[in-house]
This record gives C-alpha cells, structure tokens and sequence, in this order.
C-alpha cells in the first residue's frame, strides 16, 4: 500500500486541526450581524427621537446650570433618561413636559431598555438553548449513519440512502472543513467539525451508537485510520469505505472494512461498458440512482415467496443473500427460498414506495 510516513500523518493532522464541535440543523431567517446592526440602529432611532421631542419644549424644561435647554442639552437628557441613570440636572418643570414624560418617554424608555438587554438576553438563552438542543441531540440519537467526508462521493452516498427512505436527521456528517459542515447542516444533516481520525471527533458523532458508517475521505490512508478507529469504537456497525487505488482495498478490508468501492475503478469500469453500449451504462447509471427509474434494492424474503424459485417471485430476483453468501439466482446451490434469505432485486421506483436497502438488527455484542 502506498502509505506516506508518520511524518507526513502528522502534518496531515496539524493541516486540519480546529476546535471540534458539533453543529445541528437550523433555518437562520437573518444573519446575526445585521440582528445586532438593526437593534443598534432602532436604540439610536430612540435616542434621537427622544432628543428632538425634549427640544421641542426645551422651554418646560429646566437645566441647573444655566436655567436653558438646548439641543445638546436635549440629547444629554434623552440619553441619561433613555438609560434609567436620571442625574436629576436637566428637570421637567412644566405640565406638557411631565405629561410627555409619562407618557412618551417613558414607554420609550422601558423599549430602549428591551432592545438593548434583550440582546444580551438573546445571546445567553441562544447558548442555552444550542446546549440544550446538543444533549437532547444525543440522549436520542440511535442506529443512525455517520458520513465521514462530505466532498462528491460522500454526498451522493448519503443522497442514495435517503432516497430510500432514511430521514436527515438520522445522519451526521464528520468533516474537518467548517465551511463543509455549513453546507451539510444547511441541508439539514447534522454535522462534527474535526479530524475523523481522532476518537474524540468520532465519539461526538456518536459512532459507538451508529448502525452505518460511510467512509468517503480524500486519502486511502486517512480512511484506513478512520475505518481503524471506527470499528475500534464500534464493532457491529456496517463500514463501508471508499478509496482510489484498487490496491488499497484488501488493506480496508483488514481494517474492519465490510464493502470497499475503489472509486477510481468503478468509473472506469462504467466509462468502458458506456463505450461498448451506451444504453448499458445508460441502465446502470439508472440502478445505481436511487429514487427515480430503475432501483436495485436488498429485502427480505415474504412468507408468500418461501419455498418458490428466485425466478418464480414477482420482483426480478437477481442474487439471493445467504448467511455470508451471495449466490447468483440461477445458482444451483439456491435451490428453493428460505424465510431467512434475503433478496437483491431490481424494481421500478415509485414516489411514496421505499424500501430501506438494509433493516438487519445489528449483532449483539
């Protein structure tokens, strides 16, 4: 296998080091900046109103030292009364003065205040509130599937599983680009910053609880640790892994590995077969995209199938899963189907009709 030394991990690994964190789905309405740029605006808004409103009747008002009000005067006292500070220089002294103070300045007052402490107050029940969401996140998070890479191939990995039926919030995505975990919780998956070699950042994605884990990182040594480290924490989830070159594979494979696609292969394999007959690389590249078309799928066998001939079923039987075997459907060694078989069929897709490629229990440890 064409490893580079410690050397270059190492630098790998200081390369994407970042604070890791764990960031969930949400619909930001309106970016924070301009929260804060708005509250601002509306308290200067009062502020000045305040202002002109005060030198409007400066002569109710009575300022101790020089008995006149003027509109710096004016704004002076819109601010320390705005802010609840009142030094009690600048007084109101006539009736119109004292009513608008009751009466517009006041409730004035009382909204400046919101406006500023409720910024503050926004923040900490925000931080409150994201914990809160965290710890909800994971007392709850079960058998889900965890995408360790979200470039290309991780991308369309997890599109495939979830037009099977596999809800958004049962992923999360590792990365330890921020920018990439943006994008992924913006697509409502929920998303770890870090380096996915790390067990740390594989323990906050809840990999221990997870019942699938895609590997699809840029590197083949990078998933050969990641798929170590994964299947060190968790031993009876289903790994599958992807890397470039065809050599790499049975590495993966020892690695704890259950299916590894050499990407770099795959494409070319399809690329040929398109070359020899287009309309068989148009059909394969329709079986391999779940939700529209043509669908390749894994079920298991009904009652009403046990004891008849794969060809005899109504789906197109094209392998039947045996225990650890998967054996042709014109295999001799098939025979008849058994209650615990499960079937790999091409069906036509349809809106509404979805079938999870895999609902095995998972083995007890």
């Amino acid at each position: 296998m064409k490893l580079p030394g410690q050397d270059a991990i190492a630098r790998q690994a200081d390369e994407h080091l970042v604070t890791h964190r764990v960031l969930l789905p949400r619909k930001v309405v309106e970016h924070p900046f301009r929260q804060v740029a708005k509250r601002v605006l509306m308290a200067l808004f009062l502020l000045m109103a305040t202002a002109v409103i005060v030198y409007a009747d400066h002569d109710g008002y009575n300022d101790n030292s020089d008995g006149s009000v003027d509109f710096l005067d004016a704004c002076y006292y819109a601010t320390v009364t705005l802010s609840t500070t009142g030094y009690g220089d600048i007084t109101p002294v006539s009736d119109a003065a004292r009513l608008t103070n009751i009466f517009v300045i006041t409730p004035m007052r009382v909204l400046f205040l919101i406006i500023l402490v409720g910024t503050t107050l926004e923040v900490l029940t925000e931080r409150t509130r994201e914990e809160w969401r965290l710890n909800r996140w994971r007392s709850t998070l079960r058998d889900h599937t965890v995408v360790i890479g979200f470039g290309t191939k991780g991308r369309s990995a997890i599109q495939t599983v979830c037009a099977t039926g596999l809800k958004k919030e049962q992923v999360v995505v590792v990365d330890p680009s921020s920018k990439v975990i943006e994008a992924a919780t913006a697509d409502g998956y929920a998303g770890v910053v870090g380096d996915a070699t790390r067990s740390d950042v594989l323990m906050r994605a809840e990999v221990h609880r997870a019942r699938k884990i895609i590997i699809a990182t840029q590197r083949d040594d990078t998933a050969v640790l990641v798929t170590l480290t994964a299947r060190q924490l968790n031993k009876g989830a289903k790994i599958v892994a992807a890397v470039r070159e065809e050599e790499n594979a049975p590495l993966l494979k020892q690695s704890g590995a259950d299916a590894v696609i050499t990407s770099a292969s795959a494409a070319g394999r399809l690329l040929g077969l398109s070359v020899l007959s287009p309309a068989a690389g148009m059909v394969m590249e329709d079986l391999i995209q779940q939700g529209s078309g043509l669908d390749i799928i894994e079920r298991p066998v009904i009652k009403a199938e046990v004891g008849k001939r794969p060809k005899e079923t109504v789906d197109l039987v094209v392998s039947v899963v045996r225990g650890h075997r998967v054996l042709g459907y014109d295999d001799v060694a098939v025979g008849t189907l058994q209650l615990t078989d499960r079937l790999i069929t091409i069906v036509r897709a349809t809106p509404g009709t979805q079938i999870a490629p895999d609902v095995r229990p998972l083995p007890q440890d």
